[in-house]
């Protein structure tokens, strides 16, 4: 059964980081490239960052460029969004995906105002 878990949400103060974690089972992780999306309230679903499945080519949402990192440890089955420089705009449920194989539930970020 495929499961993908988020952890690592919170509230945090504008300026201050977060980082997420996503573990995954029920299928071969390192053969797939996963995706971090968020959604927040009133908003489409926006992709933040995605990476290959042997981590050597990643992308992002320009709203999130030099602030964000995407990774993955396959190893353990496991991608990674570090969030620095958090800013309100930001606060969102962030829910990583595997292409083909499925999402989690998310996990939330609030940054306040």
């Amino acid at each position: 059964q495929v499961q993908l878990v988020e952890s690592g949400g919170g509230l945090v103060q504008p300026g201050g980081s977060l980082r997420l974690s996503c573990v995954t089972s029920g299928f071969t992780f390192s053969s797939y490239a996963m995706n971090w999306y968020r959604q927040a309230p009133g908003e489409k679903r926006e992709l933040v960052a995605a990476i290959t499945s042997a981590g050597d080519q990643t992308i992002y949402a320009d709203s999130v460029k030099g602030r964000f990192t995407i990774s993955r440890d396959n190893a353990k089955s496991t991608a990674y969004l570090q969030m620095n420089s958090l800013k309100p705009e930001d606060t969102a449920v962030y829910i990583c995906d595997v292409p083909r194989k499925g999402r989690g539930q998310g996990t939330q970020v609030t940054v306040p105002s």
